[in-house]
């Protein structure tokens, strides 16, 4: 096997977290119906690295270590699939292995499915074996196949909880760093644009009055959607439900970001946009999030920026995209981006600090959406969101 394969398996072990610790509940149940359903004393769950064979959870045995050599699973785990041998003594795969001849073990009924991750890295072994020879029934072998399937689906779901964990608790320690740094700012912010409004001979200035009205507006704005995305992050993303509509929330982004669009010379389309469900201000700050990286970071490409916002209604819920012309996301970074702290090109220099994307996942996972990045037609990056519809999910 190619050391290439090798690190990517044990790349993905690291990340199931499994080696070394207590047998998950879960695992053990799962080796214990193996058993049941296969009709033989021993079954085994195997994960297999570089080195080693790790056996994290069994029944008729002990679990223990043992080194990859030596292992029946790791002869098979090259070409994935499951195996079935009546009696191992008679496999030349197995006739001289350890488990075999009795140095370890007298494993003669063998089979095996492999334990293979989303990604397509096969990782170990469900097994299950006899010390007598013995066949498997049709439905006994698709019955294995099924529970391999669902101890990846465990490790999978623990995996997924732990970095959701881990993320949550960034976010709210983050949340807390920046709480004071943001409010603060703004509330002196809005006080001077109060006392602006206030001033003699403002109603003989109404272009400036006008614009200190739409400013305090924005600053209101922004007030309320900092303390949301605070709570959002504290509170581990409840969000409130209700009908948003993003035509009227992209209006008023623009209308924040009406500044850097005209200062950057952009060309920002805003296509017919649908009424959704969800959390206004959320939704309104991924919007904001989007629409301001579209245009920052077509401006830092050396050309004038052209966003399109579009949306269409897809089976189950709605598409929404924006697409610029900037330089666009290289695919190796489409998934690196979305992490909090995040760049993209770090050559590029480009104020922020890349909690954008990472604010923008977490908002539509919350609706129960996808976000993802490609390519767009301008030539630059294509931000997609998937929201589903209520009745949906």
């Amino acid at each position: 096997m190619s050391s290439g394969q090798d690190l990517a398996r044990r790349e993905a072990i690291d990340e199931y977290e499994v080696v070394g610790r207590r047998p998950e509940p879960e695992l053990q149940r799962l080796v214990e119906l193996a058993a049941a359903v296969c009709d033989v004393p021993t079954a085994v769950i195997n994960i297999i690295d570089d080195r080693h064979q790790h056996q994290v959870a069994a029944v008729g045995l002990a679990a223990s270590v043992c080194a990859r050599e030596d292992s029946m699973c790791a002869r098979v785990l090259a070409d994935p699939h499951p195996v079935a041998v009546p009696d191992a003594r008679l496999d030349e795969r197995f006739a001289t292995n350890p488990f075999v001849t009795g140095d370890i073990a007298n494993v003669r009924f063998y089979a095996s499915s492999p334990l293979v991750t989303p990604t397509g890295t096969p990782i170990g072994t469900l097994c299950v074996f006899d010390d007598v020879p013995r066949g498997l029934s049709a439905p006994a072998t698709r019955a294995l196949d099924v529970l391999a399937e669902q101890v990846v689906d465990v490790l999978e779901l623990r995996r997924v909880s732990r970095e959701l964990a881990r993320s949550n608790e960034q976010l709210t320690h983050f949340a807390g760093q920046v709480s004071h740094d943001l409010r603060n700012p703004l509330a002196a912010l809005v006080g001077f644009l109060e006392i602006a409004a206030d001033s003699p001979g403002m109603a003989e200035m109404p272009a400036t009055a006008e614009a200190l009205a739409r400013a305090e507006s924005s600053a209101a704005r922004m007030t309320a959607m900092i303390g949301d995305l605070l709570a959002f992050a504290r509170i581990g993303g409840g969000v409130g439900t209700g009908p948003v509509d993003l035509q009227r929330e992209a209006k008023a982004v623009l209308e924040d970001l009406s500044s850097e669009v005209d200062d950057r010379g952009a060309d920002v389309e805003v296509g017919t946009l649908p009424t959704v469900t969800g959390d206004a201000t959320l939704l309104r700050a991924l919007l904001q999030n989007l629409l301001a990286n579209a245009v920052k970071f077509s401006a830092a490409g050396g050309q004038r920026p052209v966003v399109r916002v579009a949306a269409e209604a897809v089976a189950g819920g709605w598409r929404l995209t924006v697409e610029d012309n900037g330089p666009g996301v290289p695919a190796a970074d489409r998934e690196r981006v979305f992490e909090l702290l995040a760049r993209g090109d770090e050559q590029q220099s480009v104020e922020g600090l890349g909690i954008g994307l990472s604010t923008c996942r977490r908002i539509v996972q919350s609706h129960g959406g996808r976000i993802g990045i490609t390519d767009s037609e301008l030539g630059g990056a294509c931000v997609w969101v998937s929201l589903p519809r209520p009745e949906d999910g």
